[in-house]
């Protein structure tokens, strides 16, 4: 048995399954966990979503701000900005089932190799948060998009407030920031405040702000943690750091780790993309 991590798909299916060729996935044998970010920008949302499905618990998915934005769209909570692609998803005759898998999927997810955990999250992890509270903090929003209260969730997903953790938070402004930090996040102010303006590469950080797996003190600095979402980051790998999102959809490729009996025993693998969206 195979275990893999792969980064942003966005709608490109034809990538995803050149990468599963290349691979040589075997859904009796292998495991995939696809990073979040599964659709939207690329031509083949419905596809991708399909293609998880068939797979039958072989190919596992964790959500990412596309993935949410898609409900938020089929719920009319979210118009359409001029960059989505997710028609093929909302005029699918099976788009009600394409949906219910969607919102039945994870905002975090963990694998033991080795007797090792991994952490999976489509952004980042929040500096005051270890493995199990990242993993009880997801479970909150996962139990509002399983249920009634699903609507209601989506009208006040979006926005930018609050900017920082505090245990006291409540109510949608609680979801809200968990929800930031698990699919949007990238850099942060020194006091641990999310920033959401800044998508550069590390090397072109803006002054006062640093990458959030950079900030001193982080509680998951021990834990190895995969995730995509920052596609100028390309395939940053440290000793627990797997970044994935290599800028598929902007034409770039599409990444994978295969990982041996631990989790420090790694292969990248990568498979070039067609261009499906222009940058900027």
């Amino acid at each position: 048995m195979s275990l893999y991590c792969i980064g942003d798909i966005q709608g490109c299916d034809s990538a995803l399954g050149r990468l599963l060729t290349t691979i040589d996935f075997s859904p009796s044998r292998d495991t995939v966990y696809l990073l979040g970010d599964l659709v939207n920008r690329g031509p083949e949302s419905a596809q991708t979503l399909r293609r998880c499905i068939a797979a039958d618990g072989s190919i596992q998915a964790i959500l990412g701000n596309h993935d949410l934005h898609l409900l938020a769209a089929a719920d009319g909570r979210r118009k359409f900005s001029r960059r989505d692609t997710l028609l093929d998803v909302l005029q699918a005759p099976d788009a009600a089932q394409l949906l219910e898998w969607v919102r039945q999927q994870p905002l975090a997810r963990t694998h033991t190799l080795g007797g090792e955990r991994l952490l999976m999250v489509h952004a980042g992890v929040h500096q005051h948060w270890d493995l199990d509270a990242t993993l009880r903090h997801a479970a909150e929003v996962e139990a509002v998009l399983r249920s009634d209260g699903l609507s209601l969730f989506l009208q006040a997903m979006y926005g930018n407030t609050p900017a920082q953790w505090d245990p006291q938070l409540s109510g949608m402004e609680r979801l809200r920031m968990i929800t930031n930090v698990l699919t949007r996040m990238r850099f942060c102010h020194a006091d641990g405040s999310l920033d959401f303006d800044s998508t550069e590469s590390l090397a072109e950080a803006p002054e006062g702000l640093t990458a959030w797996f950079d900030l001193p003190g982080r509680a998951t600095a021990g834990t190895t943690i995969a995730f995509g979402h920052w596609s100028t980051l390309g395939d940053l790998q440290r000793p627990h750091l797997l970044a994935l999102d290599t800028g598929c959809v902007w034409g770039g490729c599409l990444s994978a780790v295969r990982f041996g009996n631990t989790l420090a025993e790694r292969e990248l693998i990568h498979v070039d993309c067609e261009q499906a969206q222009q940058p900027g």
